[in-house]
């Protein structure tokens, strides 16, 4: 793949399709949206608003590290704080389904109220091809595929999606963050689903609930830094389990898993072979960071025939 080529190619299609109109980029902070918007800027300058969703699912101070790392690169990002919106549109569902539909009703339809009022007409995504094989073949819903199965954004909310990084998957999407110029810590930046940290917590999503996955991804990742990993992740279960505290008493709190794998492309993957030190450093932090936490486990299976993410 000529990276520069398709560099070129994509700025002259968004100039193309904009015109002299405005447009929006939907950026998370993600390796993809974040090739996808900087491809957007260089095409459009100033009429281009970047727009990053506070949505209350993120990792541990993600809006403000994501705002300063495309300050250094010159590009403005305005911060959304709709946390509130997506509780309460996650309240009550179980279903991971369920929870995924719902999280994108929300997200485009916050973006569609932003698309509105700026007078803009497109939304820059960084939909790939990943996202779209699998909400196509029924794996799982992305929340950033709709036209691909029938769903129409301009009817449905109010603008078109331009995407200029659909046909890739991860390995190019770094290739071409790489022939962008970008910083090496943003395009090898590890996979963070777009639902956020309600991909990672079973059962209801609840502030309270989400808290406890945001620490233990956040131990997760630290403790796991070292290591060539895809992707690595704490996932607070729906269950609980019995244990016991330390004068002897009986406790039924939180089951946590943690999960690490190694992929090249998000299709396939195995786990980690984390060393017992690591393991056991991080089944540590955890249950002292969070005394909820009574059983650490260690996610041990493959893709397929377990997808990455829990939901």
């Amino acid at each position: 793949m000529d990276c520069r080529k398709f560099v070129r190619t994509q700025i002259e299609a968004i100039r193309k399709t904009v015109g002299e109109d405005l447009a929006i980029s939907a950026l998370s902070g993600g390796v993809d949206s974040t090739v996808a918007t900087v491809l957007a800027h260089q095409a459009l300058g100033r009429r281009l608003r970047v727009i990053f969703i506070d949505d209350g699912l993120m990792r541990h101070d993600e809006p403000r590290q994501v705002k300063a790392s495309f300050a250094r690169l010159g590009i403005g990002v305005e911060v959304l704080h709709t946390a509130d919106a997506f509780f309460d549109a996650l309240k009550g569902l179980t279903d991971p389904e369920e929870k995924r539909k719902a999280f994108r009703n929300t997200f485009y339809t916050v973006f569609g109220r932003a698309v509105r009022e700026s007078g803009a007409r497109f939304l820059v995504q960084g939909t790939i091809a990943a996202d779209i094989v699998e909400t196509k073949k029924g794996v799982k819903t992305q929340h950033n595929v709709l036209d691909q199965i029938g769903i129409s954004a301009e009817r449905g909310y109010g603008f078109q999606t331009i995407e200029p990084l659909k046909a890739l998957y991860k390995p190019a999407v770094r290739k071409v963050g790489k022939a962008l110029g970008l910083p090496r810590p943003l395009y090898e930046r590890m996979p963070f689903p777009g639902p956020g940290l309600s991909c990672r917590c079973l059962g209801e999503v609840t502030p309270e609930r989400i808290a406890i996955v945001r620490k233990a991804c956040r131990i997760v990742e630290e403790e796991t830094a070292r290591f060539k990993r895809f992707q690595a992740f704490g996932v607070l279960l729906a269950d609980q389990a019995t244990g016991v505290t330390r004068d002897g008493r009986r406790a039924f709190g939180q089951i946590v898993a943690v999960r690490s794998v190694d992929s090249e492309n998000a299709i396939t993957a195995s786990a980690t072979r984390l060393p017992w030190a690591t393991l056991m450093r991080i089944q540590r932090r955890i249950t002292r960071a969070i005394p909820s936490v009574v059983k650490v486990l260690y996610d041990l299976t493959p893709k397929p025939p377990s997808t990455i993410e829990y939901i």
